[in-house]
């Protein structure tokens, strides 16, 4: 099969098992969504979602972040792991919005990944989610696992494994496509033993024995 053809063919089969592939953090406006997705870092979806429901009660704006001392800060976030180096970034952040950019979170890819604890994946997730704007394809351990095992990417580093995946996929759907190979991910192709004989791509996978 062409590798475009199974590339199309890959999407539509995954949208078929996966219909309401979409992003499981929880959130209500730009800022929490930047907020959580750097929480989100080695840290499953689940954690940070029991982590941000009281902190998100607790910090509602862009001053609240950065005003917060860091040791209090640390205390509020110690479960997500990495904790340290998260509040750092974070409180970073919300100065550098405050200060540089109104108070508001940027919605450009240059203006995101110049902010402490973002580079292209969490600017990815912010852009399509927040503001349905689908600048380049996120890639966190999932995509880059399910990417390199389909052939679509022979590449180890996030940054040309997305720009691989851009070359194949419509740009129409690069916001979505993370979320359909990250819930096959998490059912099916899981890391260390992916369930190969019930999985829908197993005829057009190249890693399927």
């Amino acid at each position: 099969m062409p590798e475009e053809l199974r590339s199309s063919e890959i999407i539509r089969r995954l949208s078929v098992a996966y219909p309401n592939a979409r992003i499981a953090l929880k959130y209500s406006n730009p800022l929490e969504l930047l907020v959580a997705v750097i929480l989100s870092a080695q840290c499953t979806d689940q954690v940070v979602n029991r982590i941000t429901a009281p902190l998100f009660k607790k910090y509602t704006s862009v001053e609240d972040y950065a005003s917060v001392e860091v040791a209090e800060f640390e205390t509020d976030i110690k479960s997500a792991g990495f904790y340290r180096n998260k509040a750092k970034n974070i409180i970073a952040t919300a100065n550098l919005i405050k200060e540089k950019f109104g108070g508001k979170v940027p919605s450009t890819m240059a203006e995101l990944i110049t902010l402490p604890g973002v580079a292209r994946k969490t600017a990815n997730i912010v852009l399509y989610n927040a503001y349905g704007i689908t600048d380049g394809i996120a890639v966190d351990t999932h995509v880059a696992r399910l990417s390199q095992r389909l052939g679509l990417s022979a590449n180890k580093d996030p940054v040309k494994i997305e720009k691989d995946l851009m070359q194949i996929i419509p740009q129409k759907i690069w916001g979505s496509f993370s979320y359909l190979l990250i819930e096959h991910g998490r059912a099916v192709c899981i890391a260390r033993k992916p369930k190969c004989k019930i999985c829908t791509l197993n005829d057009i996978c190249p890693s399927a024995p």
